[in-house]
């Protein structure tokens, strides 16, 4: 799967993750690069990459690199990318971004222009190699190099190609946001379980296996939520008594635009990255 040498600019959580993965896969080590400000963050990164290329300077890496990929806060990758628009306009590297919430042509813009973007959305379970993705590649994004991105971010967990950048947004606030709504869900039912009088290890562990279980069901079972429903909804049974009640309430409807605010708010921080970077 090597692209050639890989250059991450920003070496937290997310570039661990791509660069524990690809080493996983089979990278060879010193094709990978990572960019990191903070010694005492280089110093971890050597230890826990051996063979990995680590430094300390983000345009040096990206002369170096055939794909770079930007791995900074959202709000600081305008004042990042800036500075290595003339290393990336001589290399031309494919750049793979994986900063919510600032759109490719932003990118491109502040590179230089002209540029293969490919914007990646991934999430937190990533950590673990648990990951999903959802991927958009702009234009200039030849069908190799959409290959590359995707064996790349792949290393993670499966990746999602989307059709237009917009639907980015919408991944962001359905997986890229979505486990901290299972995490609220654990939570609910934890505490629901202690209130009725079970202690909150038994509470635990019964919710976590439970939501493992039917992650499972539903991903194998080929059958639609309505339908696994269903076989655990029996006529005047438990499940029934619950889901009375919250098909008497707005629950779906309010849960539906939780959803909607979250990708409205991916596309007001885009707006906002945008007009930033014209000041």
């Amino acid at each position: 799967m090597d692209y050639g040498k890989v250059a991450f600019v920003g070496g937290g959580n997310m570039a661990r993750a791509l660069a524990g993965g690809m080493l996983a896969a089979g990278y060879e080590p010193h094709h990978i690069l990572i960019s990191e400000p903070v010694a005492e963050h280089r110093d971890t990164l050597e230890q826990e990459f051996p063979g990995t290329i680590i430094r300390d300077n983000n345009e040096a890496v990206v002369r170096e690199a055939e794909c770079i990929v930007l791995a900074v806060k959202p709000q600081i990758l305008c004042a990042v990318c800036k500075p290595l628009a003339i290393a990336a306009q001589q290399t031309k590297p494919l750049v793979i971004s994986v900063a919510a919430g600032v759109r490719s042509g932003d990118i491109d813009t502040w590179l230089g222009g002209g540029l293969s973007v490919v914007r990646v959305m991934p999430n937190q379970p990533a950590l673990l190699r648990l990951g999903i993705s959802g991927m958009y590649s702009n234009e200039q994004t030849s069908n190799e190099q959409q290959r590359a991105a995707r064996n790349i971010v792949s290393t993670t967990g499966p990746v999602i190609a989307v059709a237009t950048e917009n639907d980015i947004d919408t991944v962001t606030a359905v997986s890229g946001t979505g486990p901290a709504y299972f995490y609220l869900l654990v939570d609910m039912l934890v505490n629901a379980a202690e209130q009725m009088g079970l202690d909150h290890e038994s509470a635990l562990a019964l919710v976590l296996e439970t939501a493992r279980g039917a992650g499972e069901m539903a991903e194998q079972s080929g059958e639609t939520m309505a339908a696994l429903i269903a076989r655990v909804r029996s006529p005047g049974g438990t499940t029934a008594a619950a889901f009375d009640y919250i098909d008497s309430t707005d629950f779906r409807d309010i849960f539906t635009t939780a959803v909607i605010a979250a990708r409205d708010r991916a596309a007001d921080l885009a707006d906002q990255a945008h007009e930033l970077s014209q000041d």
